[in-house]
């Protein structure tokens, strides 16, 4: 299993951060740190489990498709995720191009192994204000990681500007536990799918045979840092973890055994979404049993393996 580069020196700093404002991130040079020490890594980069090892400063993508720019495809309030990020006037979402992951069956194909528009660290933050004048109740970050240098630059000025409202890193789950630790004290909200338990879906439907052992670590650290999903008066999401896990036709997915681990090794408390929309994407046609939708039995069943792992919050 790839645990990516060591832990910086100052990465319990996050731990007295963590209660902080942005804004205090930012007078302390918190997350002026953290962007210049993540941008070191785009040089090799070692930003998620793949370490492609490409130098993104000198204009090489990585394996992921990304450059040494953000690209953004879309941004705007929205009201199709998880009910505690969306409240009543939407969560935050800025959708970035590119992935990590790219999974075969994917659902935003057209994003994942796509492009989008060029953004600096200015006009990333100017999206960040903007959504938050619009009344989100987040900045909604989706599939970040392969631009997590450019995002902690981008909160740095974006916290100057009065930014206060939670950051949500909504991503694949596949993501190393050292990149993590750089978002310590900055990232409120976390929520990972987790896709697989076995190394054979995950070999054949993303190249990433190692996706469990990994996705487990990354749900550890992410657990570790902002614990179980905590709600504001209102009803929406202000701190923890939130668990996104997506039925395959055939048990592609292995739920049972992901939902062990969940109640077993993170927190019965742990808030999750067992999602039903599954359907034939992308190349999914050319890998039975993908080429179907799941039927209600499977979704039953894996609904019922998560209460009888102990899970209870959430979409079960």
């Amino acid at each position: 299993m790839h645990e990516g580069p060591k832990l910086p020196s100052w990465a319990s700093e996050g731990r007295a951060a963590s209660g902080a404002s942005l804004r205090e991130a930012h007078r302390t040079g918190l997350l002026a740190r953290r962007a210049r020490e993540a941008g070191t890594l785009l040089e090799r980069c070692d930003l998620c489990p793949r370490a492609c090892g490409v130098d993104r400063c000198a204009g090489e993508r990585g394996a992921c498709g990304a450059g040494a720019i953000a690209e953004v495809a879309s941004a705007g309030p929205h009201f199709g995720e998880e009910p505690p990020l969306v409240g009543r006037l939407g969560s935050g979402t800025i959708f970035f191009a590119h992935c990590g992951l790219r999974c075969l069956f994917c659902q935003n194909h057209d994003i994942s192994f796509g492009s989008g528009q060029p953004v600096g660290a200015e006009g990333l933050a100017a999206i960040m204000l903007h959504l938050q004048r619009e009344g989100c109740h987040n900045v909604n970050l989706v599939t970040p990681t392969h631009y997590l240098p450019q995002i902690l630059a981008a909160v740095d000025v974006a916290a100057a500007g009065g930014l206060e409202i939670p950051l949500v890193w909504n991503c694949g789950g596949y993501e190393s536990v050292a990149a993590l630790a750089l978002l310590d004290g900055i990232v409120d909200i976390y929520m990972p799918d987790f896709k697989f338990a076995e190394p054979g879906p995950a070999r054949r439907l993303c190249g990433a045979p190692d996706y469990f052992d990994v996705a487990r670590a990354a749900v550890r650290e992410m657990h570790r840092q902002v614990g179980d999903l905590e709600l504001g008066p209102d009803g929406t999401a202000r701190r923890g973890l939130l668990v996104r896990h997506l039925v395959l036709p055939g048990g592609e997915a292995g739920t049972e055994r992901v939902v062990a681990f969940l109640a077993d090794e993170v927190s019965r408390e742990t808030w999750v979404n067992v999602m039903d929309q599954y359907r034939p994407c992308h190349r999914a046609r050319e890998f039975p049993p993908l080429d179907r939708r799941i039927t209600g039995g499977e979704y039953e069943a894996a609904r019922a393996a998560a209460r009888r792992a102990g899970l209870h919050r959430g979409i079960l």
